[in-house]
């Protein structure tokens, strides 16, 4: 009887894998299917598209990378480039420091007016001003049209800042005590012993910034007029739902190369930086992003 039951177990655990796995290649080619038809849309030349259209598969002999090397020549791609770089480095710098600081001086139970400083973090994780006294409040500070505009309303995520402060938490209180008594201060102790030890939820929080500033396009169009400081994704939504192409890239670039070729390779080029910085964090993700959301 338990040799049958044994048996039954392990064949309804077999078929639990199976059907997980099913659903996993579904999802996998779900997601795939799209990004491998914009990469083929990107790299099929200009006379193969007169031929027959866009498919699914191109001979990698057939690829062209025209559609690139056509973007990359226009100064408003390469500007709105430099600005989404300038906005998402100074970003990630200003919201490092600041949710930094903020949850590391969080996790002294004898900090004055801790809790009170906890509840009206958890306030506005729960409710927000909203859209038209914040813009108020960037205008009437001088912001507008300076990147600063971007990166300051969302300095701070309370959801990364809960994070890192129970991360802080976690790490053995002897180590602070120790460094305090040989005659370190609270700063000493932060840079040189707990920062080092902080490496996977930094890295971790890190991206979960790099992600929202480099993604972000409606705070840009909200706070940025200025042609000269849009950034890559508002130019990549303007490309993609302009009635003229030409209003951002020059007509005589579609005898070179398809106009689809051009928005799809538009699209590729905006997802590269975060494709190529993700697979170097992720051994740090799943550490962080754990030991951070638990307390022991």
């Amino acid at each position: 009887m338990r040799v049958r039951l044994g048996a039954l177990k392990k064949k309804q655990i077999t078929t639990f894998d199976g059907v997980v796995g099913v659903l996993l290649i579904v999802v996998l080619l779900v997601m795939f299917i799209p990004l491998w038809y914009v990469v083929i849309v990107s790299l099929t030349p200009l006379e193969l598209t007169k031929l027959q259209g866009y498919n699914l598969f191109l001979a990698p002999w057939h690829w062209s990378l025209d559609a690139y090397s056509e973007l990359l020549r226009q100064s408003n791609f390469l500007t709105a480039l430099l600005n989404s770089c300038i906005i998402t480095g100074g970003g990630i710098i200003i919201d490092m420091v600041l949710t930094t600081l903020t949850a590391y001086g969080l996790t002294f139970k004898d900090l004055p007016g801790r809790n009170l400083f906890l509840t009206l973090i958890l306030f506005t994780f729960l409710f927000s001003a909203g859209l038209i006294p914040t813009y108020l409040l960037v205008k009437n500070l001088g912001l507008l049209n300076n990147f600063l505009a971007v990166i300051l309303p969302t300095a701070i995520s309370v959801y990364n800042l809960l994070v890192m402060k129970t991360f802080f938490q976690n790490l053995p209180s002897s180590l602070r005590e120790s460094a305090i008594v040989d005659g370190a201060n609270e700063l000493q102790v932060l840079w040189h012993i707990i920062l080092p030890l902080s490496r996977p939820i930094l890295l971790t929080i890190g991206l979960f910034y790099a992600v929202a500033h480099w993604n972000d396009f409606f705070n840009p169009i909200l706070y940025l007029s200025d042609s000269n400081l849009m950034p890559l994704p508002v130019l990549l939504r303007n490309i993609l739902m302009a009635a003229n192409m030409g209003e951002y890239i020059p007509q005589d670039s579609f005898s070179v190369a398809p106009e689809d070729a051009v928005k799809m390779a538009a699209v590729i080029l905006t997802m590269l930086p975060m494709l190529f910085i993700y697979p170097w964090i992720q051994r740090y993700f799943t550490k962080g992003v754990l030991i951070g959301s638990v307390k022991e």
